[in-house]
């Protein structure tokens, strides 16, 4: 990647990110009941975080002719069913973790009933949010949003691969099983984004969300390896989270069963081919293609 295209796509996050935090923002000035539940929910979901789910969604709208405007609400529901799994997965009967995007995690800075709570409410908050008729979409065409949003984030999506997680811990797994464990916990979330990002626009057609699911699928597991690799040679304080984690708690990664160069080479294949579903979109997609190269050299 060159160094204009590398400015380019910081330029492009910034961007993206501002427009989710905007939308984040006003669906949290809403009015909440419990100060303090609106309190822990916004401390939960903003001022912080990469947000690579909202700004697929909105590159994905883009790489379909579509405008950045149109992926809004795309962008905010998933940026808010990613931030209440963070939540919920960094409890103490979870991984019970005490740092998350650089500060303490919401039962460190609140509590556990709280923490449990405000994920219960995010999570409420982004199908509130997808099926609002406050854009040009029709009916049919959020409802299958709603849908694919649905199928991505419970029993078999993340929630499902969060399962398949724990039953892992101490086992040896298949490099098989461990892609199948990682396509439901992490690429799931990170497909719909793509899917989600695509269909906003209402005009894309089946050939474009068959290459965008592609893209999808490839992007989603190499996040992942590149997630295993950085836990081995992260730094806590660049990854906003404890480094070592995976490795302390005993779970089978790509680095562990591949060891850190050959995960690196699996990574930078998954990109490749991310990248080479895209080859029939115009320039329209490079923001996607960039991203496909960001995900495997990110260092946190």
């Amino acid at each position: 990647m060159s160094t204009s295209n590398t400015l380019e796509l910081i330029e492009f996050r910034q961007q993206c990110q501002q427009r989710v935090d905007q939308r984040l923002g006003a669906a949290l000035d809403a009015e909440i009941v419990s100060v303090t539940l609106l309190e822990a929910m916004r401390y939960a979901c903003l001022g912080g975080g990469k947000r690579i789910r909202p700004v697929l969604a909105y590159a994905s709208a883009l790489a379909v002719g579509g405008e950045l405007a149109a992926a809004d609400n795309a962008a905010a529901a998933i940026e808010l069913i990613h931030s209440y799994s963070l939540v919920h997965d960094d409890l103490p009967a979870m991984d019970d973790d005490d740092l998350r995007r650089g500060k303490p995690t919401v039962h460190k800075a609140f509590d556990e009933a709280t923490a449990i709570l405000v994920g219960d409410a995010l999570q409420s908050l982004a199908f509130q949010i997808l099926s609002t008729e406050a854009d040009a979409l029709g009916a049919n065409n959020r409802l299958a949003m709603v849908q694919l949003l649905s199928q991505a984030a419970g029993a078999t999506g993340m929630v499902g691969g969060q399962s398949l997680d724990f039953e892992a811990v101490g086992v040896k797994l298949s490099i098989q099983q461990l892609e199948q464990m990682h396509s439901l916990k992490t690429g799931a979330l990170i497909r719909c984004a793509v899917l989600l990002g695509g269909m906003s626009c209402g005009s894309s057609s089946n050939s474009q969300m068959s290459a965008l699911a592609s893209y999808a699928d490839n992007i989603g597991l190499a996040f992942q390896v590149q997630d295993d690799i950085l836990d081995v040679v992260g730094d806590t304080s660049q990854l906003g989270k404890p480094q070592g984690s995976d490795s302390d708690k005993n779970k089978p990664t790509y680095v562990s069963l591949l060891g850190p160069d050959k995960a690196k080479a699996l990574a930078n294949s998954l990109a490749e081919k991310a990248i080479a579903a895209l080859q029939g979109f115009p320039t329209s997609a490079d923001p996607l293609r960039e991203l496909a190269a960001f995900v495997v050299s990110r260092l946190h």
